[in-house]
């Protein structure tokens, strides 16, 4: 076994194999790059070496930087994680040049699964089913477009060495075919310098199952499949093992080609063979077709491994470090039923636009796996993946592990940037994907309903205040009171653009009436716990100016200092009354003199910070009504300010 690894990746896939590698008694070395310089992974490996700027060619696609990282640690092998340069058959040669060991498949059995023309051609010749289709090298349009006919319409063109979607487009009718054509050629060239396409069949129902695989170099063994049809875009958004519907026939022969694909190119290590399946009329021995093999690690592989019981990063270090399969195909069994849920910080409404932005909070829940590569006060960075976390649960069926997973997702905190969260959750409790009526086109077809808004109640915005105003944790202004009378307090929060004023009344630590709009909610503390109107209230977290209510999966307020607005006259605009009881630090208005709306009025010192009541209009100074070092309560008039001429007219 070897003494040290270098990891040559990020996020949360570098963590997970130090995860293991350091069970196991391996040393960790991590690689960073300017961005990177105090994320998770560096912080966790033994020793951690800096490979360049923040942009992936300048440090995590540069090789040779990682290879001499490697020397330079003492590292004997380098795990590529998956991403960056995992499926790079020139780094694996500059690897084993170098002396050190890839951890992965051999530069030659990536080749051969590199191009997907190729791949299955090969995968045609060892028994594999493949998609009819053309994967020839003639790239004519006008041959391409008889190779269409032929196939039968729908169907598929494809870039040969895409990936993501790029380069693809469904063709339904042949009037459609040579400006599809043009567009998937175009994208490809763009996006891989390479445009050549294959045109395959469209599978009206697909789903998408893959089938994990573990080879020695000469012989292999499958885990079982994987179920990875709820997609958006060609990406994966929720997987799971083993795939709904799966007949032991079917499953049988799945492996069995998929055994056959990975012996076929003499496959090494952990890989992924992607199948397409027609799920028009359930799964059939003859109704699943090649797709393509991916010859890493999955970013999936954690369902495989609840319902296996193997560590899959455990098995790539030992078969790489010269041991043989560490199981044979009859001591594998499937126990139970796993889902991932991939975490994103992105905006789906706006179409699931990646999005940054700092981690205030973060937390996950107890029975619940989350693989992650952040945490709370990491910023999550334009230059990367925006993945924040996978999170996978496992149960004794499919019902009771997707049960689970609603749950974990439903207790998951995020706060600080905008995520899928809600998203998931409203898969995750989807009927049909309950039934497990899934395809790939799921989503598409109900991605009103899942990417709905999440409703805020009055509750939520008066736990929001309460929270803003520090008085759910016993501390806060509601640590004293006027002789017998209650204390009053203002609030201003904003969500999406939107301002909502707030009025507290505290009738004493743990009981408040908060007035939003027309509505009073009744909060009280019983048995140390929150109750809104008798409902038991969720859990808040306040980061600087943020609130999060973690209701609807998050509900964020930006926290506005109701000290510097000057909306906190009477209902006619001319009276500055105090928003929360304190001290009248200052007062720069006198009678007679003319303002303007913004004027600086008098200086109130409460919570131990001081703010300016700023004029609410423009106008004449009626009378003074505090002086300085007077103590007022919430609602205590100020300042009156002359009526104004035009609204009493």
């Amino acid at each position: 076994m070897f003494d040290t690894i270098l990891i040559a990746n990020r996020g949360e896939i570098a963590c997970r194999v130090m995860e293991t590698a350091r069970a196991m008694g391996v040393r960790c070395v991590a690689v960073y790059s300017d961005a990177d310089r105090a994320a998770r992974h560096v912080a966790l490996a033994d020793a951690a070496v800096h490979i360049g700027g923040a942009a992936p060619a300048e440090s995590y696609l540069d090789g040779a930087k990682i290879i001499a990282a490697a020397r330079e640690s003492g590292a004997q092998a380098i795990h590529p994680g998956y991403g960056f340069l995992s499926e790079n058959p020139d780094f694996v040669e500059a690897v084993e040049a170098a002396g050190l060991t890839f951890i992965g498949p051999s530069a030659k059995a990536i080749r051969a699964m590199g191009l997907k023309d190729a791949a299955k051609a090969l995968m045609d010749e060892a028994g594999v089913p493949v998609v009819p289709g053309y994967h020839g090298e003639d790239q004519d349009p006008g041959h391409l477009e008889v190779e269409a006919d032929r196939i039968g319409y729908p169907v598929l063109i494809k870039a040969v060495a895409g990936g993501g979607g790029k380069g693809m487009r469904l063709v339904e009718d042949a009037k459609d075919f040579v400006d599809a054509l043009e567009s998937a050629k175009a994208e490809a060239r763009t996006a891989f310098g390479n445009d050549a396409v294959l045109i395959e069949k469209y599978i009206q129902q697909p789903r998408h199952i893959e089938v994990q695989v573990f080879g020695d170099g000469q012989s292999a063994v499958h885990l079982f499949e994987r179920d990875c049809s709820l997609q958006r875009r060609h990406q994966k958004v929720i997987e799971e093992a083993p795939a709904p519907g799966m007949t032991p026939e079917v499953r049988e022969a799945m492996g069995a080609a998929a055994v056959r694909a990975a012996e076929a190119i003499g496959y090494a290590g952990a890989g992924t063979v992607e199948f397409i399946v027609d799920g028009s009329d359930g799964l059939r021995t003859d109704g699943f077709w090649f797709m393509e093999m991916n010859t890493r690690l999955q970013v999936e592989h954690p369902v495989t491994e609840e319902i296996t019981g193997v560590d899959l990063v455990e098995w790539q270090l030992r078969v790489a470090a010269g041991e043989g399969l560490p199981k044979r195909q009859e001591e594998l069994s499937i126990n139970g039923h796993a889902f991932e849920a991939r975490l994103y910080a992105e905006d789906v409404p706006k179409g699931f636009l990646p999005a940054t932005g700092r981690l205030r909070h973060l937390a996950f829940p107890a029975g619940a796996r989350a693989d992650t590569g952040v945490r709370a006060g990491d910023e999550i960075s334009p230059h990367y993946d925006p993945m924040i976390a996978k999170l996978t649960t496992h149960g004794p069926t499919r019902a009771v592990a997707l049960q689970r997973l609603g749950a974990a997702l439903e207790a998951t905190q995020v706060a600080g940037t905008v995520t899928n969260l809600a998203f998931l959750g409203a898969l995750a409790r989807h009927a049909g994907f309950g039934r497990g009526e899934v395809d790939t086109g799921l989503i598409a077809r109900d991605l009103e309903a899942l990417s709905a808004a999440p409703v805020v109640t009055d509750r939520t915005v008066a736990l929001a205040a309460l929270a803003s105003l520090g008085l759910l944790d016993g501390g806060g202004p509601a640590t004293g009171f006027v002789l017998w009378r209650p204390l009053r307090w203002s609030a201003v929060l904003r969500r999406e653009g939107e301002e909502v004023q707030v009025k507290v009344q505290s009738l004493s630590a743990e009981a408040h009436d908060v007035e939003v709009g027309e509505r009073m909610v009744e909060a009280r503390r019983v048995g140390g716990r929150w109750q809104l109107d008798g409902q038991l209230a969720p859990e808040v977290a306040v980061t600087g100016d943020l609130v999060t209510v973690f209701a609807g999966y998050g509900i964020g307020f930006d926290i506005l200092d109701p000290l510097e607005r000057g909306e906190f006259a009477a209902g006619d605009a001319s009276v500055i009354e105090a928003p929360m009881p304190g001290m009248v630090k200052a007062v720069f208005a006198e009678a007679g003199q003319e303002v303007a709306k913004g004027d600086r009025l008098a200086v109130l010192e409460a919570m131990k910070m001081e703010h300016s009541l700023l004029a609410p209009r423009d106008g004449v100074v009626a009378e003074v009504l505090a002086d300085a070092g007077s103590q007022v309560e919430a609602g205590a008039a100020l300042i009156r300010l002359e009526e104004d001429a035009e609204a009493a007219a």
